[in-house]
Parts: C-alpha cells; sequence; structure tokens
C-alpha cells in the first residue's frame, strides 16, 4: 500500500470538539483539564511516562503502544506546536514537549512563518509554509520509506481530509461532552463517503473509531 497517511490517538469529545479556540501557554487544548480527553492512554501499561509498574492492559494499551510503530515523520499544525500567533518574536520557544519530545521523527509544523530547523534529543522539528499535499511530500521523503503520521490540531486534520489525503484514522472518542470548541466532525457519519468505519468500545469509556479508505 505504500506510505499512508494516518491520524492516530486523536481524542475528541462525544459531541466531537478536540480543543476549545481560547489556547493559551498555560492551556494548551483551551480547557482547563484536557486530561478528560485522553487519560485512557495515560491510565495504560504503555504509557510511555509512565512512572510506577501497572496499568491497564487491553485495547486502550493496544492503541497507546501503536502510536510509535512505522512511523517515519508527522506532520502537525502550528497550534499544536506553540500558543503562539503571527511572526515568531524569538526563537526561544521549543515546544511544548521539554528536551524529550514523544515523537523521534522528524517532524513538519505547518505555518506561514517559517522559522530555522532545530533538533531535540532524536526529533528535528522543520517548520513549512505550504499547502497539505506539498508537506506531505517533504514528510513521505523523510520518512524513509515508512508511514506519517498527522498529528493534529483539528484545523490541520481537517485540512488533510478535505484535500483527500488521509489513509487511516484512530479516534478516541470520550464519554464527555465538551459543548463548543473546534470540532472534528458533526458526525463519524460524516467521513463513510470516503471511509469504512469500525467501532469498538472500551471498559474503560472511550469509544475507538477505525476509518480506513473505501
Amino acid at each position: 500500500m505504500g506510505q499512508l497517511l494516518r491520524v492516530m490517538n486523536f481524542c475528541v469529545s462525544r459531541d466531537g470538539f478536540a480543543a476549545a479556540e481560547n489556547q493559551s501557554l498555560e492551556l494548551p487544548f483551551g480547557l482547563p483539564h484536557p486530561e478528560r480527553l485522553f487519560s485512557w492512554a495515560g491510565a495504560t501499561a504503555s504509557w510511555p511516562n509512565r512512572s510506577e509498574p501497572g496499568g491497564t492492559r487491553g485495547l486502550d494499551d493496544y492503541f497507546t503502544r501503536d502510536f510509535l510503530n512505522n512511523i517515519g515523520a508527522e506532520i502537525m499544525g502550528r497550534n499544536k506546536f506553540g500558543p503562539q500567533r503571527g511572526p515568531w518574536e524569538d526563537y526561544e520557544w521549543q515546544g511544548w514537549w521539554g528536551d524529550e519530545p514523544p515523537f523521534r521523527t522528524p517532524v513538519f509544523v505547518m505555518t506561514h512563518h517559517p522559522r530555522p530547523s532545530f533538533s531535540l534529543s532524536d526529533t528535528t522539528f522543520h517548520f513549512v509554509d505550504a499547502d497539505p499535499a506539498t508537506v506531505l511530500a517533504q514528510a513521505r521523503e523523510a520518512a524513509d520509506g515508512k508511514d506519517v503520521r498527522l498529528g493534529g490540531g483539528v484545523t490541520t486534520v481537517r485540512e488533510f481530509l478535505d484535500a483527500d489525503l488521509v489513509d487511516s484514522l484512530h479516534v478516541a472518542v470520550a464519554p464527555l461532552e465538551l459543548g463548543e470548541g473546534l470540532p472534528l466532525w458533526e458526525s463519524p457519519k460524516d467521513l463513510e463517503d470516503r471511509f469504512h468505519l469500525e467501532v469498538i468500545p472500551s471498559p474503560s469509556g472511550i469509544v475507538h473509531h477505525l476509518f480506513w479508505r473505501r
């Protein structure tokens, strides 16, 4: 099948929202308690930041463990990289993740305001002002034959869906409603014209939605 563009472990509320609009340094998701969307992953045995033994196994653990499987590059929007808007005032900000970002691959950040690439540990960030197809071509070249992960946020995922470039999606729907914010969809059925859909509930309360191209 070649190199796939995959959305993985993308978390939304039951009413389809993945983030609020008032993002800030203190609120990366614009939500006061964003862990309500992704605590299922943190509870698993394979969560990479786990400091104590234990954690859940089963379906949630599989998806957490699969996050790095056969991924050679990531694409993200600028809002996932940081809260700044407009031209960069300085280059001190290097993302939310500290000295050990979880990506461990080249990362292509889509922005209208490029800046020099830099590396933290085994992750290199590149800043690209280009359309989705061009960015995907660059990411595939950097991925060295592996798949490319589309990391988000919502606006970026929607942009690649609108360009019909996404091959598969895993969306984890949390059992809560946010009421407002940035929507991934009005309903999962919005994507059924282009994707097969399988819905698998987990004992954690998360409902995993798996989409793959028709």
